[in-house]
């Protein structure tokens, strides 16, 4: 069993924002430096396992009876618009405009009873924590990303053993990619959206002059030890080396580099929209891949946000014209992917939102906030897949039978990981220990 106690010297994580991708003349010239992250983050030890967890956020709650429990014998102010298909597993359908995922079903399993959003209220929180977001102890509770950054750290050094996928967006929860909570920010996600990219790389940068920047970086921190009596600073340069191997590696390049991959392998994830959809995430297609060579270059978890799901009016045409088959094609994509290579037994999958969706349609074709029930997809990660797992009622609306809370899927996936969901203990800002899940929440046993 594994246990870690320690009172979190970070600040807030909410106070301080990390560069997607930091260049190499700021490095070490104060504040937040990456070789202080390093440094943090080697605190924990770094571990063996090739385990990962991939999670997908499906922004702002998809219906989960227009996905994968639909109920064809409700009245049709329930029901909706959409019929049911058949799986490649028997006795299992979902919706029509999920063809291959359809195709798939044998490497998944549908939940249809998933609880635990403490109200209606839009937030990524209790995807990325399993736990409300409300009365949260000082600093916060740490994602999962940030946790397994924690106690694995890094499976190759220069790739982040956090990644997160996530662009800004219009509602800031929607763009969050998890945050580190009390673990402090050594532990914030990687995030290589956007231009900052460029930054990975030395271009206009010659050995002359990348040689006098960390020279300069050199005397800089000699003068910060010079002042700082505690000896804290000692050994720093090999956490500048590891920085320093961070921004010029070509590992993590050639991960987001997907001109390297097969063109065959690229057209069937697609390319879909790299703008966001209203105020929401972008329903970005390449992510999928581009999280699958993360995964395989050595990052730890890769969490991705997609589309804006918030259907309050035009539910269906919103679901079956602008979301669903790009999801559709997306998520079988890197389903098929990870089997194709191999990885399925090492890589979790998760694609859920933080609530469902009303029963009821409304005046407006749409359906509004849920908290009751929602659903979710779970492939991969050795766990038992082809099954079904929880029920609804006649009419969607109420939990049937086997709830599922979001902090059981995620200790099964820490379990799946090598992590022990309830003996790994950390201390919040005030000094008391919390275990990275709540202790009531145990393993979902089907899936193990």
């Amino acid at each position: 069993m594994l246990k870690i106690y320690g009172k979190s010297s970070g600040k807030l994580c909410d106070g301080y924002s990390r560069r997607e991708f930091l260049q190499v003349g700021a490095i070490g010239m104060g504040g937040l430096s990456l070789p202080n992250l390093l440094r943090a983050e080697s605190q924990s030890g770094v571990g063996k396992s090739h385990k990962a967890v991939i999670m997908i956020y499906l922004v702002g709650a998809p219906p989960h009876q227009d996905m994968y429990d639909l109920k064809e014998d409700a009245p049709r102010e329930i029901r909706g618009e959409f019929n049911s298909i058949p799986t490649n597993v028997p006795g299992i359908r979902i919706c029509e405009h999920l063809p291959r995922l359809a195709k798939v079903m044998d490497k998944c399993v549908p939940l249809r009873s998933v609880h635990g959003s403490p109200n209606g209220a839009h937030d990524s929180h209790i995807c990325y924590t399993g736990r409300s977001w409300q009365n949260p102890p000082p600093g916060g509770w740490p994602a999962i990303g940030p946790v397994i950054s924690k106690v694995l750290g890094h499976q190759h050094e220069s790739v982040p053993p956090f990644v997160g996928l996530a662009p800004k967006a219009g509602h800031p929860p929607y763009g969050s990619p998890g945050h580190p909570g009390y673990l402090g920010t050594a532990h914030t996600a990687f995030r290589p959206s956007g231009p900052g990219k460029d930054d990975l790389s030395l271009r206009g940068i010659d050995g002359s002059r990348f040689d006098d920047r960390r020279g300069l970086l050199k005397n800089f921190d000699q003068l910060r030890r010079d002042v700082d009596a505690s000896g804290e600073l000692d050994g720093l340069d090999s956490f500048q080396q590891r920085a320093l191997g961070l921004l010029t590696s070509s590992r993590v390049v050639e991960a987001l580099d997907l001109s390297k991959e097969d063109p065959k392998i690229r057209e069937r994830y697609g390319k879909g929209f790299t703008k966001n959809y209203g105020d929401g995430a972008p329903r970005n297609l390449e992510h999928f891949l581009m999280a699958r060579r993360l995964v395989e270059a050595g990052a730890r978890c890769v969490t991705l946000n997609f589309g804006r799901w918030d259907f309050h009016s035009s539910n269906f045409s919103e679901a079956r014209d602008t979301h669903l088959p790009y999801f559709d094609q997306g998520l079988s994509a890197l389903i098929e992917d990870l089997h194709q290579r191999g990885m399925q037994d090492d890589v979790a999958v998760v694609a859920w939102g933080e609530f469902g969706r009303t029963p009821k349609i409304n005046g407006n074709a749409g359906r509004d906030h849920w908290p009751q029930v929602g659903g979710g997809l779970i492939s991969g990660g050795g766990m038992k897949m082809g099954q079904v797992i929880g029920a609804t009622d006649r009419l969607g609306g109420e939990i049937a039978e086997r709830p599922v809370h979001f902090g059981e899927v995620h200790a099964t996936l820490y379990h799946q990981m090598g992590i022990d969901p309830h003996a790994t203990i950390f201390a919040d800002h005030a000094g008391r220990p919390h275990p990275i899940v709540d202790y009531q929440h145990k393993l979902v046993p089907e899936l193990v």
